[in-house]
């Protein structure tokens, strides 16, 4: 494929009355509301002969994207011409948002962030990106090839809902173009908000997929999403075991004897470099290697699949200070000899299913890199803080003689991940509404420190002084400390609403009574708006306690609180 250059040329006006332009704003009940509580846009891109990648078609045709946008959607659409990809492929992309939010999220979509874990929130700043690209020889085009690409642009990080919506729509809108994507769109549109918690039956184009929307209050490893016993759906919905998490085992089969170590670089927030033979395999590594800190936050930059097109191409090759903190996912050789003074440099090969266990990358120094033969490994400095866990291999090469499902191995892996992780955070998390203290948390380790729930030996005070100094403790601790505070103003609403409001206000003057309704009118907005954590009975009683305090007031300050 090449990457042609002039690409991005200004999108076509979309076929067919898909919304008429608008502000940015899409309000519950408002055309397109639903559809843009999953995604963005939908974008066509094509290769034209003269201008290289072209982006064809924006569903809905309001939807306003920059020309740097259009320009990397355009580029990340398509595989580069290192990959050598023919026929279908399907992968992700993560692009910075430019030129500031044009769409502030409707309540329903705080609602929905508010009830949902912290690693999968929207992204306030970032666009995914979901690629069906399809390259087939057609001897009716001049090229001799058609290389089209369907993508789902959206802020949530919903990687296996949307893979498998784009297997149900691609292979028919390749055939039948525009109108199986409007009414793709209008489906879309039909479909229940993504609330937290709720199992949602979501049908397209004749299927109906069924999925469970996660929640914080959702165990650590929910199962697949039971079917609800008052409703029978015809035809039987597709299940879908999760709506983000990949196969991890499948991801991972290559680099299992270094899990420990790549989970190690991803607390610690160290930049990373994915050197993989195509845009599938470097999504899919880059996005399992992010998902490996849950339930904790990924705070870095992540990109699952990048090209020497991007616009941030110059500020993350840049020599003249440190490498950022980003995990990059490449395709094309050229990464090496221009990111060789990187840290971390993880090379994969093409995965392989066969029964066995697919040979180990080596760990290798980052002096042995060759620019252009660079061989499967990984090249880094870095020395483990922990001593690998020997039984987690052999747990999962037994389930590989034994033939176990790939599921079941990824369970496996991914419980290893979360009790590593938990085992990591959870001395970090007794409630301190005083500043953190690093010295009195470390001393502190002896007696409530990783021992108690891991049986992983190694330095990890070590571990902790470098998590210190990383992106991830500063989003921690600022997660926390939100979380702290909400919890407290919502204990101190309730405490108020506990109280007799009549027998307060009796000795209590006109100045204190005023102070008490404003500031129990400022948590009730708060409390509204799903940013404190209190019952809708509280709410009830914080209304009716604000009528009975105005109601004290002389009239003119009734007045002034209460305007006709």
């Amino acid at each position: 494929m090449d990457q042609g250059a002039g690409a991005g040329a200004g999108p076509q006006r979309a076929r067919g009355r898909l919304g008429a332009p608008s502000s940015g704003t899409r309000a519950p009940g408002t055309p397109w509301a639903r559809f843009s509580a999953w995604l963005e846009c939908v974008c066509v891109v094509t290769f034209d002969l003269e201008l290289g990648q072209a982006l064809e078609l924006v569903y809905p045709s309001d939807f306003q994207l920059t020309d740097k946008e259009k320009s990397s959607i355009c580029y990340l659409s398509f595989p580069d011409s290192h990959s050598g990809c023919l026929g279908d492929t399907q992968f992700s992309f993560r692009i910075r948002q430019c030129g500031g939010q044009r769409r502030p999220g409707h309540a329903g979509e705080k609602r929905s962030d508010s009830g949902a874990p912290t690693s999968l929130q929207r992204e306030p700043a970032h666009y995914f990106g979901y690629v069906y690209f399809r390259q087939v020889k057609d001897s009716s085009v001049k090229r001799g090839y058609f290389q089209k690409s369907l993508v789902l642009l959206s802020r949530l990080p919903f990687v296996r809902l949307f893979q498998a919506l784009l297997g149900l729509v691609a292979p028919e809108f390749f055939d039948k173009l525009a109108p199986c994507l409007e009414a793709v769109c209008n489906e879309i549109d039909q479909w229940p908000v993504p609330a937290p918690g709720q199992t949602l039956s979501l049908p397209v184009m004749g299927v109906v997929l069924q999925v469970h929307i996660p929640s914080r209050a959702d165990a650590p490893e929910p199962g697949p999403p039971e079917q609800s016993s008052h409703e029978t759906l015809l035809p039987a919905p597709v299940v879908l075991p999760s709506v983000h998490e990949l196969d991890l085992f499948r991801c991972f089969r290559s680099v299992l004897a270094h899990v420990q170590l790549l989970w190690e670089l991803m607390l610690l927030g160290e930049p990373l470099l994915v050197l993989a033979p195509s845009p599938a395999v470097s999504s899919e590594m880059v996005l399992a290697l992010t998902s490996c800190l849950r339930p904790l936050k990924f705070c870095c930059d992540y990109r699952p699949y990048f090209t020497i097109h991007d616009s941030e191409f110059k500020e993350f090759t840049t020599r003249t200070q440190a490498p950022p903190n980003v995990v990059l996912g490449v395709t094309n050789p050229f990464f090496i000899k221009t990111l060789q003074h990187w840290p971390h440099i993880l090379r994969v090969g093409e995965p392989k299913m066969s029964g066995d266990l697919p040979k180990q990358v080596k760990l290798k120094k980052p002096s042995r890199l060759k620019t252009l033969d660079t061989k499967p490994g990984l090249y880094t400095a870095y020395t483990a803080h922990l001593h690998r866990d020997k039984t987690l291999l052999r747990r999962l090469l037994k389930g590989l003689q034994k033939k176990r499902p790939s599921d079941v191995q990824t369970a496996v892996l991914r419980r290893h991940l979360l009790e590593l992780t938990q085992s990591f955070i959870i001395p970090l998390t007794p409630p301190q509404i005083r500043p953190f203290r690093q010295d009195d948390f470390l001393r502190s380790l002896e007696r409530t420190g990783p021992q108690l729930t891991c049986v992983l030996k190694g330095d990890w005070l070590g571990l902790y002084r470098r998590f210190f100094k990383s992106p991830h403790f500063d989003g921690w601790y600022r997660q926390r400390h939100r979380e702290m505070t909400q919890k407290l103003e919502a204990l101190h609403l309730e405490a108020i609403c506990e109280a007799n409001i009549e027998i307060w206000m009796k000795d209590k003057s006109e100045v204190e009574v005023v102070d008490l309704i404003l500031k129990l009118r400022e948590r009730l907005v708060r409390a509204q708006g799903h940013q404190l954590p209190v019952k809708e009975a509280t709410l009830k009683r914080a209304r009716l306690y604000i009528d009975t305090a105005i109601g004290s007031l002389p009239k003119d300050l009734q007045a002034v609180l209460c305007p006709p």
